[in-house]
């Protein structure tokens, strides 16, 4: 349901409807809203990807913050790692069906934010 302002008699304004928990567009944003999220999965969309490219591929981000961002978005279900060499060790990460769900939200916010130059 929808959340309505009203104002009564003497101007007094009441929320009806109020949000009693996080709506769904805070909890979307709780899983792909986070630093660097949004760029992981993007970059994850054709083909798994070894964590020192999509490093590389980030730019500004450390190897430490995609570590942590990896490991968030594997333990929500979004993105797979997977093991392809022990010795040395060597992982890819790729989406997963789930995360595939996010990019066309992710391409819709692209373009959005290319047409408005943020």
């Amino acid at each position: 349901m929808e959340s309505v302002v009203k104002t009564d008699s003497k101007g007094r304004k009441k929320v009806l409807n109020a949000c009693t928990e996080p709506c769904a567009i805070e909890k979307g944003m709780r899983l792909i809203g986070g630093k660097w999220k949004g760029s992981i999965i993007y970059h994850l969309k054709d083909e798994p990807v070894r964590f020192n490219d999509l490093t590389r591929m980030l730019g500004g981000a450390s190897k430490k913050m995609v570590d942590q961002r990896l490991k968030e978005l594997e333990s929500e279900g979004m993105v797979r790692r997977k093991v392809i060499s022990d010795r040395p060790v060597a992982v890819t990460y790729e989406l997963t069906d789930f995360g595939k769900t996010a990019l066309s939200i992710l391409d819709e916010l692209r373009i959005w934010s290319e047409s408005h130059q943020i």
